[in-house]
């Protein structure tokens, strides 16, 4: 049981003539951790923006460019990161906005509006990040079964698409799990203020 519990449970038995002034209390206390929270969904956005770019450092990205280049896909490779670029910008900066007005809202209802709209954004983030590799592994299949099409048979394109599918799965399952580890740990807590806010503003 966290301290906002601890708070919460004495608020609730103690007289109700008492309620309306700890109600204030507990509020504050809600806010200040659900800014808290997002501050670290910001933060953790930007640590795993930084991480995974961090990876052209260490892998040998010419060998990968020059596969791309042979399939005829570097048209796409440059114009899908740089979209991609710009919608990952988009979310930090949401991110970051959030987290913002979250610390500067003062009515109940304002703050249970952010935490609805926080979630929303975490949850297109990872829709986002999902759909992009899953689209990228297609389209990147397509064209190599596309290059090699004369020199393959109906059996081995079927295998290909096959063991793309299994590998894009998998991959897809891997990265879902790690945005669970990543957000949805503070997601719930996000959630759980939510819930709490939501019964002291019945109880107002």
């Amino acid at each position: 049981m966290d301290l906002l519990d601890k708070y919460k449970k004495t608020w609730e038995n103690q007289p109700k003539e008492e309620n309306k002034f700890s109600s204030v209390d507990i509020y504050k206390m809600a806010k200040s951790k659900s800014s808290s929270i997002v501050k670290w969904i910001f933060i953790i956005g930007i640590i795993e923006f930084v991480v995974f770019n961090s990876l052209y450092f260490f892998l040998d990205m010419e060998e990968a460019y020059a596969e791309y280049k042979k399939i005829g896909l570097m048209n796409f490779v440059y114009y899908s990161q740089a979209l991609a670029y710009l919608i990952l910008f988009y979310f930090l900066a949401m991110f970051y906005r959030n987290y913002k007005s979250i610390s500067t809202i003062d009515s109940t209802k304002k703050l249970m509006k952010k935490i609805i709209k926080t979630r929303k954004t975490v949850r297109n983030y990872v829709i986002f990040n999902l759909s992009f590799m899953a689209l990228t592994m297609f389209i990147v299949t397509v064209a190599e079964i596309n290059f090699k099409f004369e020199d393959l048979e109906t059996k081995q394109i079927f295998l290909i698409i096959l063991l793309t599918l299994v590998v894009t799965l998998v991959l897809l399952g891997v990265l879902w799990l790690f945005y669970q580890l990543l957000y949805g740990i503070l997601l719930k807590k996000l959630n759980r203020n939510y819930k709490e806010l939501a019964k002291l503003d019945e109880t107002n």
